[in-house]
C-alpha cells in the first residue's frame, strides 16, 4: 500500500480534497462519468479511482462564474477544414506546466517541478498517471522522446531543436527514477518553462510503449516495411513522424494526455473527440474531468461559419468568427438558444503592416530600411477612421506593441509614431529624397512610382477592408497601396525568397508579456517573422544559412534578446524587456493599426463555467486553454448516475 507523504496530504487538503488513508485503497472518493459505466462493468476499464493518478490535479470551481458541473453531452464546433483539428490540443491545454488565469505557471501533468538558477529543471510525475490507452506515464516516455527522437541522427538530422538549446547547447538529460527527470544547462534557460506552457510546446514526452513499433531501433526491418507500406510513406522516419504527431491529432491510435482523444481518421466531414478516461484532473468535489463527453468538429466552408453559428449549428464557436459578425450574431441570440460574449484580443495589433527588410527589390529594400520612410508610413495611417468605420470606436488606436494588461505597458510607446500626422509624414519623405510632383505619387530611387504592393493570404475580409482605408490615407503622402492575395503556403515561400515587399499580417501574438516571456517576436530569431526572414534563418541555422543582420537596430535587438536569454535574475529580464520595447517603438519595424479589439465568442446558452469577459488569443491564452474547457458543462443535459 502506498501512503501519502505529509507534504502530499497537506497539498491535497489545501486544494479541498477529501483524504483517505491511501487513495488506492478507497477509490470511491472519486466519481467518474456515467458514459463509461458499461465499459467498467465489462472489465474494459477500471473504476475511476484506479484510472486517476494517486495525486490528481485538483481544480477548484468556486465563484460567480464557475461551479462544480454535471456530466454529459457533446459540444459541436465548426471548422473551415480538416487541418483545423489541430486547434483541439491547443484548447484542451494539457501541459507539463501551464498558465493559470493570472498567467502564473503551475504544474499540470507534472506533480511538481523545481528550478535552480534557471539552469537545472527537475520534473516529478504523478504516480499512477496513465496515457489514454491505460499505459503508464513514466520517465521512460521522456527518455524515448529525447534520446530516440531528438538526438537520433536520422530522426533529427540537425540535432535537438533550437527551442531546447541554451547558448547554443542542448541540455544534459537524466532519469533520476521512474517518475523523475532532469534537464540541465550550463547557461541560464529562462524561456524553458514558458515554452512548455505554450500553445504548441516542445515534444518532451511521447508514448514510448506505442511508438517503439515504428522505430528502427526497436522493430524488425520486415515489420517496419509493412508499416511503411500500410501508411503510404517513404521510410521509417516519415512513418515515425506521421504516427507520433501530437499537435495534429490525425492518428486515433496515438495515446494522448489531453482531455479528449481523437476518434476519426482524415479525410472526413466530421471529426469526433471522445473523453480520455484516464485524464488526470478532478474538480474539488472529486469528479473526474472533463464534464462533457464528446467534441464534434464539423467541416464547413469558412464563409458559412458565421451564418451556421447564428443558426445554432455550433455549441461553442470563436474560430471563423470576427467582429464584423457581431451584429448578425447578436440578433441571432433572440432566435436561437445561443449566447454571444465579446472577449478582448491580446494581439499587439489587429492588423499590422510589415515591411520586408530582406526583400530582393533593391530600391524598395533601401526605402524599407530607411527609418524616416517607416515612420512616415506609420504617421500616414488614420487609425481613428479605421477604429470608427470598422470597429465602431471600440478598439484602441496605436502601434503594434504590448497592451495595458502587460506590466511593461507605457502609454507613450503605444502612440509613438502612431498618430495621424500627414504633414510630418510628408516632411520625412521629402527628407528621405522621395520626390513628388504636385499631388501625384512619389518616386523610388530608380524612378518608379511608389505603388506599394501589400501581400495577404486572403483569409480575412477585415484585412481587405483595412487595406482599402489605408490606401486612401497613403494617397495623401504620395504612396499607392495595392493589395495582392496569395495562398498561405505560397505566401510564406515568397517571403523567404524576398519577393514580398510588404505584408498585411496580424500583430504581436502575445501583447501581454511579463518578465518570463521570451521576447522572441522582437528580434530576428524566429522562422515565422516577415520583416527579416533571412536574418532569422541565419540565427536559427547557427550562421550556416540566410544572412547576418546588417542593420544596427536589428543587431541591437538581437543582442538584447541574447541578454534576456542569459539572465538568471527576474529584474534583469525586466530591464531587457523595457529596453527592447523602447527600441522597437522608435524603429517602427512593424506598423500597427488598432488593438484591444473584440472577439465574438458564441456558446450554447446553457454552457456553464465559461467566463463572460476574458482575454482571447493564441499565445499565451491558447484560445480557450487557460480557461480549462474540461471544466465546461451543459446544464440541460439528461443525467444518469456516476461511474
Amino acid at each position: 500500500m502506498t501512503r501519502l507523504s505529509r507534504r502530499e496530504a497537506l497539498a491535497l487538503l489545501a486544494a479541498g480534497a477529501t483524504l483517505p488513508g491511501a487513495l488506492r485503497a478507497e477509490p470511491q472518493i472519486f466519481r467518474g462519468p456515467p458514459s463509461l459505466h458499461a465499459r467498467i462493468l465489462s472489465g474494459e476499464l477500471p473504476p475511476v479511482g484506479h484510472r486517476l493518478p494517486m495525486i490528481p490535479r485538483v481544480i477548484r470551481l468556486e465563484g460567480e462564474e464557475s461551479a462544480p458541473g454535471r456530466y454529459g453531452g457533446r459540444l459541436r464546433m465548426l471548422i473551415g477544414g480538416a487541418r483545423d483539428i489541430r486547434h483541439v490540443p491547443v484548447m484542451s491545454y494539457s501541459r507539463l506546466v501551464g498558465y493559470d488565469r493570472n498567467f502564473i505557471i503551475q504544474p499540470d501533468i507534472l506533480e511538481r517541478f523545481h528550478v535552480a538558477n534557471e539552469r537545472i529543471f527537475t520534473f516529478r510525475l504523478r504516480r499512477g498517471h496513465r496515457w489514454s490507452d491505460g499505459s503508464p506515464l513514466t520517465a521512460e516516455d521522456f527518455r524515448f522522446a529525447w534520446e530516440d527522437i531528438a538526438l537520433h541522427p536520422e530522426m533529427s538530422r540537425s540535432g535537438p531543436p533550437a527551442e531546447m538549446r541554451a547558448a547554443g547547447d542542448p541540455p544534459r538529460f537524466e532519469v533520476l527514477d521512474d517518475l523523475t527527470v532532469r534537464y540541465s544547462w550550463d547557461s541560464p534557460n529562462p524561456a524553458f518553462l514558458s515554452r512548455l506552457a505554450a500553445p504548441v510546446p516542445p515534444r518532451l514526452v511521447l508514448p514510448a510503449a506505442y511508438l517503439r513499433q515504428f522505430h528502427a531501433d526497436y522493430q524488425t526491418p520486415e515489420e517496419l516495411k509493412r508499416h511503411v507500406i500500410a501508411e503510404r510513406v517513404d521510410d521509417w522516419v516519415a512513418l515515425m513522424q506521421k504516427m507520433s504527431r501530437q499537435n495534429r491529432p490525425e492518428n486515433p491510435a496515438l495515446p494522448t494526455l489531453e482531455a479528449w482523444m481523437p476518434m476519426t481518421v482524415p479525410p472526413a466531414d466530421q471529426f469526433v473527440f471522445d473523453r480520455n478516461p484516464y485524464f488526470h484532473r478532478v474538480d474539488h468535489t472529486g469528479q473526474q474531468l472533463p464534464y462533457v463527453d464528446r467534441l464534434e468538429l464539423n467541416v464547413s466552408s469558412s464563409d458559412l461559419i458565421p451564418a451556421k453559428t447564428g443558426a445554432g449549428d455550433s455549441d461553442l464557436q470563436m474560430l471563423g468568427l470576427d467582429f464584423a459578425d457581431y451584429t448578425y450574431l447578436k440578433q441571432a441570440e433572440k432566435r436561437f438558444p445561443i449566447r454571444l460574449d465579446l472577449w478582448k484580443r491580446i494581439q499587439g495589433s489587429r492588423m499590422a503592416l510589415v515591411p520586408n527588410l530582406n526583400c530582393r527589390d533593391l530600391p524598395w529594400r533601401d526605402a524599407m530600411r530607411d527609418l524616416r520612410f517607416r515612420r512616415a508610413l506609420s504617421l500616414g495611417v488614420d487609425r481613428h477612421e479605421i477604429n470608427m468605420v470598422v470597429f465602431f470606436g471600440l478598439a484602441a488606436e496605436g502601434a503594434n506593441t504590448v497592451l495595458p494588461e502587460s506590466p511593461f505597458f507605457r502609454p507613450e510607446l503605444a502612440t509613438l509614431w502612431a498618430t495621424h500626422d500627414p504633414d510630418q509624414a510628408n516632411r520625412l519623405l521629402d527628407e528621405a529624397g522621395f520626390a513628388r510632383e504636385g499631388r501625384g505619387l512619389r518616386r523610388l530611387s530608380d524612378g518608379r512610382p511608389m505603388q506599394l504592393i501589400v501581400e495577404t493570404t486572403g483569409e480575412s475580409s477585415l484585412q481587405t477592408d483595412l487595406l482599402q482605408l489605408i490606401d486612401g490615407h497613403w494617397r495623401e503622402i504620395g504612396i499607392q497601396l495595392i493589395p495582392r492575395v496569395s495562398q498561405r503556403d505560397l505566401f510564406r515561400s515568397r517571403v523567404m525568397a524576398g519577393q514580398v515587399v510588404m505584408a498585411a499580417w496580424e500583430g504581436l501574438d502575445n501583447g501581454i508579456p511579463n518578465a518570463d516571456t521570451p521576447p522572441t517576436a522582437f528580434a530576428p530569431v524566429s522562422d515565422d517573422q516577415i520583416q527579416w526572414p533571412l536574418w532569422s534563418v541565419h540565427h536559427l541555422s547557427g550562421g550556416t544559412a540566410g544572412e547576418a543582420p546588417d542593420l544596427p537596430a536589428a543587431q541591437e535587438l538581437l543582442a538584447l534578446y541574447k541578454e534576456w536569454q542569459s539572465s538568471a535574475e527576474v529584474f534583469r529580464r525586466e530591464d531587457v524587456w523595457r529596453r527592447i520595447l523602447e527600441l522597437w517603438g522608435e524603429q517602427v519595424f512593424t506598423i500597427g493599426t488598432v488593438n484591444q479589439t473584440l472577439q465574438p465568442v458564441v456558446r450554447r446558452a446553457d454552457l456553464r463555467n465559461m467566463p463572460q469577459k476574458a482575454l482571447y488569443g493564441y499565445d499565451p491564452t491558447a484560445y480557450l486553454g487557460i480557461y480549462m474547457p474540461d471544466t465546461f458543462w451543459l446544464e440541460n443535459e439528461p443525467r444518469e448516475g456516476t461511474a
